[in-house]
């Protein structure tokens, strides 16, 4: 169903909300991004935070008060992980039950999904797609820490097991998506390539982090559905357009600048039909937020746009190969200027798709 899908400068969303009502949070992605809605993570619910959200069915999995951890010295933990793979297996042969597998999403963690679920069977007609998401291997894999306080992507059994888990509850989304019978995308948050390249993650080399994308993007692609790498700062850009991935999703007010540098993979991207995801509505800054309207923005984008088009791509083929979206999530922002970020989205959509 992939093959379906045309971005056309729709608009779409990132994912969260501060809001601590999901039929509420459903009603407004309904309201401003009715054509790709998305389920809505409310970080309001400390289960919601987009690592804690994910952490259930990894073995080991352990909590003290607010911490969680896998704790590999367990007596049960050789028990736990050789249980994870036969799951694994089972989950990928079809073997198991949808609804009740460790690669599951639940309601009480995830009661989002749920909620999108059930307004999108009461539509007169399906939307033009759907988006799920889910957190990245690289900003889950050095999250996620064991007993001693190391993160587990740099244990390399620990960082497999992470990387099948994400992959899995990936997939479980985009077949659970697909059922709707129109074109799925699911986003993978990967905040922590920013600091790829840095002393602090001086020890993951490039091909460990190709390799953790691959396995996900390809579960995905598995069940016909569409993959996007959403970073909301600055990043390795070429990590990502390299990839197999559908859709690289950035923050386009702040770092343009540096997405640009890598021209020729960006060229190459968009020719072989893959989409940008331009994160042309600020949300990290309130005063940007209360000053740009719809007008100023969609201003913004042809002039950055203009740079790619300088590359030899016209216009209407760039607008055709986009997404318009917030730079981020909104759900640290006030509901007020959360709300007016998904207007500026949908408007500065509205302006771009009228003008082309």
């Amino acid at each position: 169903m992939k093959e379906n899908f045309q971005a056309d400068g729709r608009p779409l969303l990132i994912g969260s909300l501060p809001i601590g009502d999901h039929e509420d949070a459903v009603e407004l992605v309904l309201k401003h991004t009715p054509e790709i809605p998305l389920w809505v993570q409310l970080p309001v619910y400390r289960e919601e935070g987009m690592i804690s959200q994910f952490l259930p069915g990894l073995p080991g999995l352990t909590t003290e008060g607010d911490k969680a951890f896998i704790d590999t010295a367990s007596e049960t933990f050789d028990e736990d992980l050789l249980r994870f793979y036969e799951d694994y297996m089972a989950d990928v042969e079809g073997k198991t039950d949808p609804y009740n597998s460790r690669f599951a999403l639940k309601a009480d963690t995830a009661k989002g999904f749920f909620v999108l679920n059930e307004h999108v069977r009461l539509l007169p007609s399906p939307p033009i797609a759907l988006k799920g998401q889910i957190t990245g291997p690289i900003t889950f894999g050095t999250a996620v820490k064991n007993q001693n306080g190391i993160s587990i992507f740099y244990d390399e059994q620990l960082r497999d097991v992470a990387v099948k888990l994400l992959a899995q509850k990936a997939r479980w989304q985009a077949k659970q998506l697909c059922s709707f019978g129109c074109p799925v995308i699911i986003f993978f948050d990967e905040p922590a390539l920013t600091g790829f390249g840095s002393s602090e993650f001086i020890s993951i080399s490039y091909e460990e982090v190709a390799a953790c994308f691959e396995e996900v993007i390809q579960a995905v692609h598995e069940e016909g559905a569409l993959t996007g790498i959403h970073v909301c700062a600055n990043a390795d850009w070429s990590l990502i357009l390299e990839s197999s991935a559908d859709i690289v999703s950035f923050d386009a007010y702040s770092y343009f600048d540096r997405f640009i540098l890598y021209s020729d993979q960006i060229k190459k991207f968009i020719e072989s039909g893959r989409i940008i995801a331009w994160g042309i509505v600020p949300t990290s800054k309130h005063e940007d937020i209360e000053r740009e309207t719809a007008d100023s923005l969609a201003a913004l984008w042809k002039d950055k746009a203009a740079e790619i088009e300088s590359l030899g791509i016209d216009m209407s083929v760039i607008l055709a190969h986009s997404l318009i979206t917030p730079s981020c999530g909104t759900g640290s922002l006030s509901l007020e200027h959360a709300t007016r970020v998904l207007e500026l989205t949908k408007d500065v959509s509205a302006r771009l798709r009228e003008n082309f």
